[in-house]
């Protein structure tokens, strides 16, 4: 009996999580987060992958409008990657990832950190 994947997207993720190695082994450590997505554009678009930089997302209540987020990268229409300088995954980040996902009615987003070490990732769901 055959099990399926339960993995969201597993070949776009397998995509994105590339273009973060192969950005961080080239820059390396210490590079200000700026840095990083500018190196993340350039690979995406070597990729051919479709992305949004610093993509608006409104926030509403009750259809009025009480605020914006701006996604770091929107890839596909269908993943956010959020990118975050730090050797940890503190609540914070992983809880405002999840508002982007609330907020965008999207299944999954990558929070990706730039350590000291190399990057580390984390998929995040929103099972809405």
């Amino acid at each position: 009996m055959e099990k399926k994947s339960k993995v969201i997207y597993p070949e776009l993720s397998y995509k994105i999580v590339g273009v973060l190695f192969e950005v961080y082994n080239q820059l390396g450590e210490g590079h200000q987060e700026k840095y990083y997505q500018r190196a993340i554009k350039v690979a995406f678009k070597e990729q051919n992958l479709k992305f949004k930089s610093q993509f608006p997302v409104d926030i509403n209540f009750k259809n009025n409008k009480i605020g914006r987020y701006f996604l770091d990268f929107l890839i596909e229409d269908k993943v956010v990657l959020e990118i975050k300088k730090g050797n940890y995954f503190p609540k914070k980040n992983m809880e405002q990832v999840y508002a982007y996902l609330k907020a965008t009615n999207l299944k999954l987003a990558i929070l990706a950190n730039f350590t000291s070490t190399g990057i580390k990732f984390r998929r995040i769901l929103n099972l809405y």
